[in-house]
């Protein structure tokens, strides 16, 4: 595996653009889950739920990238 500073680098970026997505994920699958209708505790684990899929699914793609470059 290539360990170079650059390389170390941009995985440590990309890191940190798929913490901000997955968090804006959740938030924006809680608030459409409150403005349908739902409690906040349904909110807020629907929220979870989406943050965590996404989380998992840019991890995967991120360990593939990462074995190719």
């Amino acid at each position: 595996m290539n360990t170079s500073p650059v390389h170390l680098l941009l995985l440590a970026l990309l890191l940190a653009v798929i913490a901000l997505f997955c968090v804006l994920v959740g938030a924006a699958a809680g608030l459409l889950a409150r403005l349908d209708g739902a409690t906040y505790a349904s909110a807020l684990l629907r929220g979870a739920l989406a943050f965590a899929g996404g989380a998992t699914l840019c991890m995967a793609v991120l360990t593939f990238v990462s074995a190719v470059l």
